[in-house]
């Protein structure tokens, strides 16, 4: 039997692979590598300097083209993708791509991999054209059960070809460092470190973290929250929500530490300082890399339920889960429970982990990928 050929095509919003490439491009990094001894993989992405416009990287090859007018990069992937005819067109998070596929190439199989609801909701897309798109794709792929519901809430016909595939971490660089030492590098070996990672946007719940600190400075006098991260991905630039979180922080300047938007690959670092991590995302969270990457480096996640969070920590077991209506008192409450009890602390951050290398590795993400794509393969003519 002959190969499978695979197309990915990313958004063109970031390159592949690129330091400050965005989840959804990460998520393409990190899987494909692992497809391709079994399927001929190709990815479409945007071109970026010191990148060629083509090249063989890690088993797959790489096509870029320039995507400051996105009607200009999906063009050129339609015209490569007609040339290419590949047995499966997978698109990465814009159902929009997938109907202008669908009425170039109708006898293509689309699968569609979405990431959040964000483009499937106004006002990226209505609910009449988000049902049309859903509707047009052979597979629709997602990161947690919720984001399945959320489909199955816009356009209930499509039940049938939602498939649920969690995503993954590295565990060879997550877990490996030493906190000790990483904190003693940062002068802040004597310090209880809450590990805040993600952009700066009220939907990810950062205010709520500040509004908790008074309590926790109160509990835990040497407490340090770290906040990592920016509005957007690559850049260090203050929106008017950023401002207001550096003024909520001003009264306890120096219980709370801004570090600007650093790349994936400095991420294990700093979460190798953490005590706890908090993640007080707001119910459209889908699924939440960040929590599966600190419970990877060992450190037990407090979190609002919410999303596709709850599939992730275990409440009580990996961290906790706190509820939305008293998400400020929870997130005290529990980070404050965390930093003073040892035992609690270091218990659930193995269990953190364990589950994270049992359940949520790129590996797992990859293989079950490939299952589903070998019902293609047997019914290929």
């Amino acid at each position: 039997m002959e190969i499978l050929k695979v197309a990915f095509v990313t958004p063109g919003a970031y390159a592949v692979p690129s330091p400050r490439g965005g989840p959804v491009e990460r998520v393409v990094e990190k899987v494909v590598p692992l497809l391709a001894s079994s399927v001929e993989a190709r990815i479409y992405g945007c071109t970026a300097r010191g990148l060629p416009k083509r090249e063989r990287w890690n088993g797959a090859d790489c096509i870029r083209y320039p995507a400051a007018d996105k009607s200009a990069y999906a063009e050129r992937v339609l015209r490569s993708l007609a040339a290419y005819r590949p047995d499966i067109i997978q698109v990465e998070n814009r159902p929009l791509l997938v109907r202008k596929i669908r009425r170039r190439m109708p006898g293509a199989r689309i699968w569609l991999s979405l990431h959040s609801t964000t483009f499937i909701s106004p006002p990226y897309l209505g609910p009449k054209m988000t049902r049309a798109c859903l509707r047009m794709a052979d597979r629709i792929l997602v990161n947690s059960e919720y984001l399945a519901s959320q489909v199955r809430a816009r356009a209930p016909e499509t039940a049938d070809k939602i498939r649920v595939n969690h995503l993954g971490v590295e565990t060879d660089r997550f877990g490996v460092l030493d906190p000790d030492a990483e904190r003693h590098r940062r002068g802040w070996g004597d310090r209880r470190i809450v590990m805040y990672v993600g952009r700066l946007i009220p939907r990810k719940g950062v205010h709520h973290l500040l509004a908790a600190m008074p309590r926790l400075i109160r509990d835990v006098p040497n407490v340090l929250l770290v906040i990592v991260g920016s509005a957007f991905y690559g850049s260090a630039r203050r929106t008017p929500y950023v401002k207001r979180l550096h003024k909520m922080a001003k009264p306890f300047a120096k219980h709370v530490h801004f570090q600007p938007y650093v790349s994936h690959p400095e991420i294990p670092g700093w979460f190798a300082m953490a005590h706890a991590a908090a993640v007080p995302s707001d119910e459209r969270e889908a699924f939440g890399l960040v929590n599966v990457e600190a419970m990877a480096s060992g450190v037990p996640v407090v979190a609002a339920r919410s999303g596709g969070i709850v599939e992730i920590v275990e409440d009580g077991v990996t961290g906790f889960l706190v509820e939305r209506e008293h998400l400020t008192q929870g997130l005290a409450d529990r980070l404050s429970q965390l930093l003073r009890d040892d035992p609690l602390r270091e218990r659930m951050g193995r269990m953190g982990r364990e589950r994270a290398l049992s359940r949520f590795t790129w590996a797992h993400t990859a293989q079950r990928w490939l299952e589903e794509a070998g019902s293609v393969a047997q019914h290929r003519p």
